[in-house]
């Protein structure tokens, strides 16, 4: 599925779906949706995304998903059923991330927490720690477990899977990602 730069630009502000259940385990939280995402309507869909390529080494899921032309229903049963959860800090779609100022990414942290109190998922995995430090006012803040929860939830900083994150390989997201699913009690299998 191909689109033009126009017709990608067209999508700029709008939404995608949260992925999310009654039994979500680990809610991952990226920084906001990309317009192919937006534009096929599946989370993390642009081929050069290590998202699905890390769940996959993590152990995380049994077969690499690919979202490039939009999440099938079958792909998205599994991640439910594996008590994995998608959503964004902020919901509008742009370009690139560097679009969102800073009184965007705090306002989307407070939504979160609103957004998963009917969920309760022991983990949310926030997708970038540059992101993470503007959103939740940490400027200190490094990869792994933070000390303050979000709305009963234990808060892990990961890596992004962004191909512009270049110096996280995909081993390390495997690895960030498998930690913050044991915490959250996910089912993995040997990578």
């Amino acid at each position: 599925m191909s689109f033009t730069r126009a017709e990608l630009k067209s999508f700029t502000g709008a939404t995608l779906p949260d992925l999310i259940g009654g039994g979500v385990r680990l809610l991952f939280a990226g920084i906001n949706p990309g317009l192919r995402s937006v534009a096929v309507q599946g989370h993390f869909a642009p081929r050069g995304n290590r998202f699905f390529p890390a769940l996959l080494r993590a152990g995380i899921t049994d077969h690499l998903i690919d979202a490039s032309a939009g999440m099938s229903a079958a792909d998205r049963a599994h991640l439910l059923d594996q008590g994995i959860g998608i959503t964004s800090l902020v919901a509008r779609a742009t370009a690139s991330a560097d679009e969102l100022g800073p009184a965007e990414l705090v306002k989307g942290a407070r939504a979160l927490a609103g957004r998963i109190l009917p969920f309760r998922p022991p983990v949310v995995a926030i997708l970038g720690v540059t992101a993470y430090r503007i959103a939740f006012e940490s400027p200190r803040a490094t990869l792994g477990r933070q000390p303050a929860d979000l709305a009963s939830a234990q808060v892990w900083v990961v890596p992004n899977p962004s191909g512009r994150n270049a110096h996280a390989s995909l081993d390390a997201l495997a690895a960030a990602y498998r930690e913050a699913a044991l915490a959250a009690g996910v089912p993995v299998r040997d990578p």
